[in-house]
């Protein structure tokens, strides 16, 4: 046998022992967020925009019953949070989505809470007739700053403060935005809070009498009832034993959860605010110990899902024992309620795949936050 072809038989006797390489394991929390966002990426509508199924009307659950056609601000900017959030390959759906935002906002009138004429959306319905111009609030304090496009990014800025000064000046005088009704608008006053204070981090102008008027309606939420006074719990009963417990009033939904949510984001933003409030916080995280309690109206909806983020990102800001149990708690929950194709659906209220599997998505990329 000659040199060369007892070269090449030793190298192909040496290939032939090697293994091939085993396959990168993919976390399936990774895989659950990849399904869902590229559902969303595929769904969305050829004006940017998505409705409560879908953003176009072949994308709509036959079976589901629609509360309006066409695609709607508030369910444009909650999947354009959670595409931005899964990662940069969803930028371009991202912006399609900004601009068809931009164009609402901006033709809207300068007075009033709206950004929209459409009326009767499912979120709406559920979160409040303004959870549009909360949420875009919240969407434009992300990216404002962020895009390449420096045209752009002015139109999001001049947005960004057009909604802040909505926001601001129709608070109610009880420091809420629990305006017109709504099953649990207290999730579209979270929301509103929530803008406000990421608007802030931005350099736009809140003033500080806004800010403190929502903290203290938190407060006085979440303060314990009168003795008199029977505590309101989830619908399958029970506050989580905690002292703590929301009100009776309409906006309260009757489900503790969302209340609960609300004050443990908003009492734990800074690193004074959680050394001021932490008996409250203590309080508030000992409910969480209490399935039921964490059902909230007893299934799941997307309400639920917004609560759970309110819920970690309050927790996340401190960390330690109580965020790591919660945070796996949470994420193995919503990972066994993903549907095959990649989206989630709610059980009752907002049901809408658009809103919910966003929500899913925020939930599960909480570490990505900023």
């Amino acid at each position: 046998m000659s040199i060369t072809l007892v070269a090449v038989a030793a190298l192909w006797a040496q290939k032939s022992q090697q293994r091939p390489a085993a396959p990168v394991a993919v976390a399936p929390v990774a895989v659950a967020i990849d399904k869902g966002a590229h559902w969303l990426a595929s769904t969305q509508g050829p004006d940017g925009g998505w409705g409560q199924d879908g953003g176009a009307t072949s994308y709509v659950r036959q079976d589901e019953h629609l509360e309006s056609n066409g695609n709607d601000v508030a369910n444009t900017a909650v999947a354009a949070l959670a595409l931005r959030r899964a990662g940069i390959q969803y930028q371009p759906n991202v912006e399609r989505a900004i601009l068809f935002i931009l164009q609402r906002v901006e033709a809207s009138p300068n007075d009033g809470l709206a950004i929209t004429d459409m009326q009767g959306t499912q979120i709406q319905r559920k979160l409040g007739p303004f959870i549009d111009t909360f949420l875009t609030s919240r969407l434009l304090s992300e990216v404002e700053g962020t895009l390449a496009d420096r045209a752009l990014n002015a139109r999001v800025r001049r947005a960004l403060e057009k909604c802040v000064a909505k926001i601001q000046t129709n608070q109610k005088s009880d420091g809420s935005w629990n305006i017109s009704g709504g099953w649990a608008p207290v999730i579209g006053t979270s929301m509103a809070a929530r803008s406000l204070y990421d608007a802030r981090q931005k350099g736009v102008k809140v003033e500080d009498k806004v800010m403190a008027r929502a903290d203290a309606y938190t407060v006085a939420a979440a303060a314990p009832p009168p003795a008199a006074t029977k505590p309101v719990g989830s619908a399958k009963g029970g506050a989580g034993g905690g002292s703590l417990a929301i009100s009776g009033r309409p906006e309260s939904a009757g489900v503790a959860l969302y209340q609960t949510a609300q004050a443990l984001e908003q009492l734990s933003r800074t690193e004074a605010d959680r050394s001021r409030n932490a008996p409250q916080i203590a309080e508030l995280k000992s409910q969480l110990s209490d399935s039921r309690f964490v059902e909230g109206f007893g299934s799941i909806g997307g309400e639920e899902f917004f609560s759970y983020l309110n819920l970690s990102d309050g927790l996340k800001r401190a960390g330690g024992e109580d965020w790591t149990k919660w945070h796996s708690q949470i994420t193995q929950k919503i990972m066994s309620l993903q549907n095959s194709d990649g989206t989630w659906a709610g059980h009752h209220c907002i049901t809408g795949r658009v809103a919910v599997t966003s929500g899913a998505i925020l939930n599960l990329t909480v570490d990505r936050a900023n």
